[in-house]
């Protein structure tokens, strides 16, 4: 006797059978960064460096008739970026210029191995499809530059932060011992202050030529490329936010040194009151002073036995009075 197989259930629609669920999909592979197809998409021409010159001029790329001004040819539009950024406990500020085409960007920096970038290349791995076009290697150097430019930002504002108690004392006049602080015990913090503007100062001007570039970099892209034209955006909110953070700093440093600026003025107000007040004391003494200084043939009260006694009694009333008259109208506070 023959068995028969029970045939199987036909499937519907949006179903798969049990056979078919133990294969597994098959899915594409994502994009993986290739180091050598980012060298086809991304020329660095350090400062000096000829070969590098030469390569880019291979391109149609020449920094020097582009100048330090956005420059458009038939091929390429070049962006200078003043760019900020930390090494160690110092901020450099440096020029960076990039040569946008549908093709390559080039980068006229610094020195060969610019640390900033290296920020950008770490985008580049973690979105490999970034590389596949000259607009997408754009876009990761200008993040890496605004994530610079944040970094320093951020120093300045810790900066301030450290510095806090001693525009506190300045402010008040006194240091923590209670010891009245002078003219020259500020010219530190003023310095350093000083130092905080620079820093700030110079992360705007980065801030405000990276927008720029930013925005030349989002026309480019147009409707090419939907989700690299979303990154743009966002990086141009990125830059815009930066920019308003160095703002926020920069008034908080100037406000602070009016403080510090209105305590010395203050200071140097007290010292000129109290020569003022000296001043006024011992006129009406030395002017008793002068006039027996002068040579008389005569003086009766200097004849009577409290003539002296007398003019010493003068001359102290004359300075108590001045006195007493200055504290009643409050000039001793």
């Amino acid at each position: 006797m023959t068995t028969l197989l029970p045939e199987r259930a036909p499937l519907h629609a949006g179903t798969t059978s049990r056979a078919d669920a133990t294969v597994p999909a098959v899915t594409a592979a994502p994009p993986r960064f290739d180091p050598a197809v980012l060298r086809t998409r991304w020329i660095q021409v350090p400062a000096g460096d000829a070969d590098a010159t030469a390569r880019a001029a291979d391109h149609g790329v020449d920094f020097a008739t582009a100048g330090d001004r956005v420059w458009e040819t038939d091929v390429h539009v070049y962006l200078p970026v003043a760019a900020t950024r930390r090494q160690g406990g110092e901020v450099l500020h440096e020029r960076i210029v990039l040569a946008l085409s549908p093709d390559v960007v080039a980068t006229a920096q610094p020195v060969r191995h610019y640390p900033v970038f290296d920020k950008a290349i770490a985008r580049m791995r973690r979105t490999p499809w970034l590389v596949g076009s000259a607009y997408g290697v754009a876009y990761a150097l200008l993040y890496a530059l605004n994530e610079a430019a944040d970094r320093v930002v951020a120093h300045a504002s810790d900066v301030l932060e450290e510095m806090s108690d001693e525009i506190d004392e300045a402010t008040r006049g006194v240091d923590a011992r209670g010891r009245e602080i002078g003219v020259r015990d500020m010219q530190e913090t003023i310095t350093r202050m000083n130092r905080a503007e620079e820093i700030v100062s110079r992360a705007q001007e980065s801030q405000l030529s990276l927008a720029r570039a930013v925005r030349h970099l989002r026309s480019e892209i147009a409707d090419s490329d939907p989700v690299l034209a979303g990154l743009v955006e966002t990086l141009v909110a990125d830059v815009e936010g930066v920019k308003e953070h160095a703002g926020f700093e920069h008034e908080k440093v100037r406000y602070l040194q009016q403080a510090i600026m209105t305590s010395l003025d203050v200071k140097q107000a007290q010292i000129v009151k109290v020569f003022t007040i000296i001043t006024a004391v011992f006129l009406p003494p030395t002017l008793i002073a002068s006039f027996y200084g002068m040579n008389f043939t005569h003086m009766p009260e200097l004849d009577r036995p409290y003539g002296f006694t007398l003019t010493l009694l003068l001359t102290l009333v004359a300075a108590v009075i001045p006195l007493a008259y200055i504290r009643r109208r409050g000039w001793l506070r």
